[in-house]
């Protein structure tokens, strides 16, 4: 058995960092979100996000395996079927992730017109 520690996230050596390059992925928080309603298989989950290429999810599912927030269950059936469902770790991550992706959906017009006046700006003071 390891020993629990806490980490620092402003420690550039802690490994805090990954962790939060792995749960600020804009796919974990959608796998994570989708997965909260029962196990799903690869095309249920890449449907259901759009937009995702096979090759990506399935890099993001093997993190998130070896990560321990999904688990992945191989059915002995003809063909084999595989599902993925969320971890009780992966469980604590589903209502962060959610809050972070109504927030973003909130804003995101705002967001969007921020942007979009500052690369005016930008222009503008350029010419």
């Amino acid at each position: 058995m390891r020993v629990h520690w806490e980490g620092d996230a402003f420690d550039p050596e802690c490994p805090t960092r990954v962790v939060l390059d792995r749960v600020g992925d804009k796919w974990t928080v959608l796998i994570v979100d989708i997965l909260d309603s029962g196990p799903k298989r690869f095309n249920e989950i890449r449907l259901a996000i759009g937009g995702i290429t096979p090759k990506v999810l399935t890099s993001t599912l093997r993190s998130l395996v070896a990560d321990g927030l999904v688990e992945r269950e191989v059915f002995a059936e003809v063909p084999p079927r595989v599902e993925y469902s969320l971890t009780e770790l992966g469980r604590s991550l589903q209502e962060p992730g959610a809050a972070l992706r109504t927030w973003a959906e909130a804003n995101v017009a705002e967001i969007v017109d921020n942007r979009d006046r500052h690369d005016e700006e930008q222009a503008s003071a350029s010419l």
